[in-house]
């Protein structure tokens, strides 16, 4: 399989491509903090089936070192769809509202359209509850992360009663989801924010996000840690599609998503990196809370 690279940078160059009228690729964005080459393997059944499906001549894949590669893709127009977390949706949409179109969202095991932020540590490190962290190191995965970062930092003064900076001796970003756990082990953080279903049991992984996938490569043992925090429900993060496709391409490509989850489970299963239900259709409204969260917090 041919690797597609590319940067900010490669992605910016890529502005004047073909409208949407007479386009003959269809380009997918993959945000960053999972091996490149996972990510790649895991969108291939795309790069086979979607050609036939939008009638283009080819679909490419292309893999970010984080979340905001992606972002600026979705932004300079030169990408066409990426599946994206609730934060770096809002990123986009209080940079140009009209940029992409949400129009799907996973559905949980248990029908829920929701994860969560889990704080783990290291399970011989000693720390058990979120006070033993006082004056010690937290790791956030992305800037861009909902779950990484966003959620925790709003919603942890609330069960640590002072701000963030306050409570932790040093905080710091891991390089996404992967890495940030990969450094929690290794020690570079006493504990970090990744995510999680919260479904199903900790010692697997739940039935999807971030550990799972760790689980599942193989990269990662539950028993090395302890889970010391879990965020309120997030919104599932939205699949989207440039807003200046025309019409026909998005509802082809929005019914082919919808089918996936029957027509091709394991690719389903793949792209998502663990067990879902299906997708289900989902708006701008659905993520107003964390649009007003992240601007809020973070600006835009």
């Amino acid at each position: 399989m041919k690797k597609i690279l590319f940067s900010t940078v490669a992605l910016l160059s890529l502005m004047g491509a073909a409208h949407a009228e007479d386009l003959k690729e269809f380009r997918i964005g993959l945000i960053g903090g999972e091996n490149e080459a996972d990510r790649l393997r895991n969108h291939q059944c795309l790069v086979e089936k979607l050609p036939a499906v939008l009638g283009v001549e080819k679909v490419s894949l292309f893999p970010a070192a984080d979340y905001d590669g992606v972002i600026q893709g979705l932004l300079g127009g030169t990408l066409d769809f990426a599946e994206l977390g609730a934060s770096g949706f809002a990123k986009i949409y209080l940079a140009k509202q009209d940029a992409v179109q949400p129009i799907l969202t996973t559905v949980q095991t248990d029908g829920s359209k929701g994860y969560y932020s889990i704080m783990v540590a290291r399970k011989d490190s000693g720390i058990t509850k979120l006070e033993d962290l006082k004056g010690k190191k937290l790791g956030f995965a992305d800037p861009d992360s909902t779950s990484g970062y966003l959620v925790p930092l709003v919603s942890l003064p609330k069960d640590i009663g002072m701000p963030v900076k306050e409570f932790f001796a040093e905080t710091g970003f891991g390089g996404g989801h992967e890495n940030l756990v990969l450094e929690v082990l290794k020690g570079t953080f006493d504990a970090g924010t990744t995510f999680g279903s919260g479904v199903g049991e900790f010692k697997t992984g739940y039935t999807s996000g971030n550990l799972k996938k760790m689980v599942d490569k193989g990269i990662l043992n539950m028993d090395d840690l302890v889970e010391l925090w879990r965020s309120p429900m997030i919104p599932n993060g939205p699949l989207v599609v440039r807003t200046s496709l025309n019409d026909e391409m998005k509802a082809k490509f929005k019914q082919f998503m919808m089918d996936l989850p029957k027509s091709d489970p394991s690719c389903f299963a793949a792209i998502e990196g663990g067990d879902f239900q299906s997708f289900t259709e989902v708006n701008t409204d659905f993520y107003a809370p964390i649009i007003e969260a992240r601007k809020a917090t973070v600006g835009g």
